[in-house]
């Protein structure tokens, strides 16, 4: 298995590892199994053995982590996230992240390929879904549902190749509808997840959080996006400051610096097109923002990934 830089645009100077193949049963395009070192089902099969897990890297395919111990802290974009026995951790194709040595990776890893699951499928159970939370808690019922699918899927999987009961051309089929049921319950969980963080975040706060989505890029004013939402700015930093714990200031600045570390390792463009894609015209301005920020300049937290 050869690793992949994507030259000349997003991926310059990262590490892009592809799915295996060539490891899978049958040659299909999913493994499921339990977690060998650094979370792989070992480092020798689901990533090159020389592949530096806990630095960034990228995978162009889906990673779901069911835990059976903890804690466990993993690096997602740019965010740690700290997950205990029985949470699952959903890592989709393109996004930085990194192992921990420090971590114990026990439990059950599911990859699976782009490709694999038809289109209807892959829009009714969200696996583009980039908005949703990549760690997630199920409750005993819902824990109990996944573990039961993921429990028939991986005995599925593992009835195929040379020594199988059906054709490979059914093994796949199987496979596919087994996948299906274990990933719709994923999804569920995830979009409830997700519902249930706008229900206490309450109103204004998910407003807002949508309007900077939409325009960090180009406004980093308070005032300007309490105006356009009709909210005074009272409003807004109390709404803010019950779901994050943070200022509205806060909450954008911290969006405009997500999307730099992102043009940063992702691309080779320059430090100053970076500041001004994220609305930086003065690339001296950018700099002491990211500094301020990070702890790092541009130029040196761009280093420590190459």
């Amino acid at each position: 298995m050869v690793d992949t830089t994507t030259q000349g645009g997003a991926g310059e100077g990262i590490r892009t590892l592809p799915f295996p193949v060539e490891h899978s049963v049958g040659g299909v395009g999913m493994q499921v199994g339990p977690m060998g070192p650094l979370g792989a089902r070992g480092a020798d099969r689901t990533w090159p053995a020389d592949a530096p897990l806990d630095r960034v890297h990228r995978i162009d395919f889906h990673v779901v982590m069911l835990f059976d111990d903890g804690p466990v802290r993993h690096m997602i974009d740019f965010a740690e996230h700290r997950a205990t026995a029985g949470d699952l951790l959903w890592i989709r194709p393109g996004q930085v992240h990194r192992f921990s040595r420090s971590s114990r990776y026990r439990g059950t890893v599911l990859t699976m390929q782009p490709g694999f699951l038809p289109r209807a499928t892959v829009e009714a159970t969200g696996l583009y879904r980039y908005d949703l939370p990549p760690l997630l808690h199920p409750d005993e019922a819902q824990l109990a549902g996944l573990r039961a699918a993921l429990t028939y899927l991986q005995r599925e999987y593992d009835d195929g190749g040379a020594g199988g009961t059906l054709p490979v051309s059914l093994h796949t089929a199987v496979l596919r509808h087994s996948l299906t049921a274990f990933l719709l319950r994923l999804a569920h969980l995830a979009a409830s997840s997700e519902e249930a963080s706008r229900r206490e975040a309450g109103t204004a706060f998910t407003l807002f959080r949508d309007a900077v989505e939409e325009d960090f890029a180009t406004n980093h004013s308070v005032s300007a996006y309490a105006d356009a939402l009709g909210y005074s700015r009272r409003t807004l930093v109390r709404a803010v400051r019950a779901a994050t714990g943070e200022t509205p200031k806060g909450f954008i600045d911290k969006r405009v610096v997500l999307e730099a570390k992102r043009l940063l390792a992702h691309t080779d463009l320059p430090i100053g097109r970076v500041g001004v894609a994220v609305g930086f015209p003065d690339a001296a301005n950018f700099s002491k923002f990211f500094q301020l920020h990070t702890g790092h300049t541009p130029v040196a937290f761009r280093a420590e990934l190459r």
